[in-house]
């Protein structure tokens, strides 16, 4: 009786695990298949352009988010100056703002006859204003727009890192005659890297996977090109085959850092302990330029998408009265709600279904399914169609399944299931190693079964990370454009596609409300989570 529980233990834990990892086998297998007349002329076309362009893009967003979030995770770490406290958490509100919305603002604020001429024009009367404001569009207004939506990764993890750091190290830069300037690249910079690094990949990943902004500005990239395959030319195939190039490219970037780091150690040694580092208080001009630039980063992050949203919906309150604001905050609602469920239980099983059977194939296959958050939405999206149109074809022989799966909530929910698992899996196993099995040994000598001592004992004691990663979960699912709008059934609409469909069709007046709405809603979210993450 006890194996047998143990095995549904086990095979729960597997199904769940094979679940998530079959839509990203289904990528890997693309690469043996035949696809149309269509991968020939990409190929000769296109193909050099999305693989250019994705280049260019990771690179410039790479470079300006680093600055951005290690210089600001600096400055709040080391230094105490008018206002720290609140940089530390108002700073991360900027992952309140998806990249297409930013790009939607910056677009608005700097075209022609846009609100920077209106402002120019109320100032200083009629001019030839157009001609001396710059125009942020393309290439440019794409890096501009993802960086400074997702510098928060680095900011976070990085000052993370940075606070505990031991006072050990700065004081023997200072012993070795270092300057503030030397310590910085030599001892805390170096130290950090990990965390930086692990920021960096985020960013890469979410970078590589977005769609909104680089569809807005009209850039070829490897994402873009997926969408075109499967909506354009109805090509699964090719679709597939250009999502297994993108993520061969995500998975090289990860093997080439490991293989940098060589055999490098990045943690404190326990010889004399660990010292808390010291708050050194400016004052003056440097005071003055600490503020300015946490502020300045504040501003243009999350104040100026915020503002501009804000003034197009005054100045334009039809498209606010015109926007079904019960039925797209319902539809936001019920996915947060399902999809949170679906995944908090899911990885409860499988974490749980791990810890009891101790079975290295499990831990393998599970670690390998998580890597469906470095895959992006587009690509799972059309993973899964092609997944279930190959099944319901050749193993259920028309069997008619697709309408369940395809253009339906429970379709849209299981692609977020996959997206998203990582997140909820991760959070669930960093709870479960503050566990000590013999609490577990402890139970069953009392005489609790395997579900008692979950529900008993891993539930309430994991409460805290389940409201956490629910959290985390709502904020990424009400931001989730390209999985929304593939999956979504017909006329079903949230914030983030109302808001791309009229950005689609130059309406950024009417998609200002659904924008501001979105921003209002993963900006609660953020605040609640930011006495998690940012605690001292």
């Amino acid at each position: 009786m006890e194996f047998r529980k143990i095995n549904i233990w086990y095979i729960s834990s597997l199904l769940i695990s094979l679940v998530v990892a079959t839509p990203i086998l289904t990528v890997f297998s693309s690469f043996f298949e035949t696809t149309g007349n269509y991968s020939l002329i990409l190929k000769n076309t296109f193909l050099y352009d999305y693989i250019y362009n994705s280049l260019i893009l990771l690179i410039g967003v790479l470079f300006l988010t680093f600055i951005i979030g290690v210089g600001c995770a600096y400055l709040v770490s080391f230094y105490n100056f008018p206002g720290v406290n609140f940089f530390k958490w108002s700073l991360i509100l900027s992952f309140a703002v998806p990249a297409y919305i930013y790009a939607y603002s910056l677009t608005a604020f700097f075209e022609n006859y846009g609100t920077a001429f209106s402002i120019l024009k109320n100032l200083f009367g009629e001019g030839n204003y157009n001609s001396h404001i710059p125009k942020f569009d393309g290439m440019i207004g794409a890096i501009i727009s993802i960086s400074f939506s997702l510098f928060g990764y680095v900011y976070v993890l990085t000052r993370t890192s940075f606070h505990y750091q031991s006072q050990n190290l700065i004081e023997l830069g200072k012993n070795l005659g270092f300057s503030k300037k030397r310590s910085f690249f030599k001892i805390i910079l170096p130290s950090a890297r990990p965390a930086i690094v692990a920021g960096l990949s985020l960013v890469a990943m979410e970078t590589l996977s977005d769609f909104g902004s680089v569809s807005f500005f009209g850039i070829s990239t490897f994402t873009t090109g997926i969408y075109n395959a499967w909506i354009s030319f109805d090509d699964l195939t090719l679709a597939n085959r250009l999502s297994f190039y993108l993520l061969i490219f995500i998975l090289g970037l990860f093997v080439l850092e490991n293989f940098s780091r060589k055999k490098a150690q990045y943690h404190s040694p326990s010889k004399g302990g660990f010292k808390s580092k010291s708050v050194i208080n400016l004052s003056g001009y440097k005071s003055f330029l600490a503020f300015s630039f946490c502020m300045l980063v504040l501003t243009i992050s999350f104040l100026f998408p915020v503002l501009q949203m804000l003034y197009w919906t005054v100045l334009f309150p039809k498209h606010l009265a015109d926007l079904d604001l019960v039925d797209l905050f319902s539809n936001t609602v019920i996915l947060v709600l399902l999809s949170s469920c679906l995944l908090i239980a899911l990885a409860f099983i499988s974490n749980y279904g791990n810890r009891v059977s101790k079975s290295k194939f499990l831990e393998a296959l599970t670690t390998f399914s998580i890597s469906g958050y470095a895959i992006p939405g587009v690509i799972l999206a059309v993973a899964f169609i092609s997944f279930i149109s190959w099944f319901d074809n050749y193993i259920l022989g028309q069997g008619g399944i697709k309408p369940i799966f395809i253009g339906s909530i429970l379709g849209l929910v299981l692609v977020y299931f996959i997206r998203f698992y990582s997140l909820a899996s991760n959070g669930i196993k960093s709870g479960y190693l503050k566990i000590n099995y013999s609490i577990d040994e402890g139970a069953y000598l009392l005489g609790y079964s395997k579900f008692k001592t979950f529900k008993n004992i891993h539930v309430p004691y994991l409460k805290n990370s389940i409201l956490l990663i629910g959290i985390l979960l709502a904020i990424e699912i009400i931001k989730e454009l390209p999985i929304t709008l593939i999956m979504r059934p017909f006329n079903f609409e949230t914030f983030a596609t109302k808001a791309y469909i009229y950005a689609s069709q130059d309406l950024l007046e009417a998609a200002a409300a659904p924008s501001l709405f979105l921003i209002i809603i993963a900006s609660f979210f953020i605040l609640i989570t930011s006495k998690y993450i940012l605690k001292d």
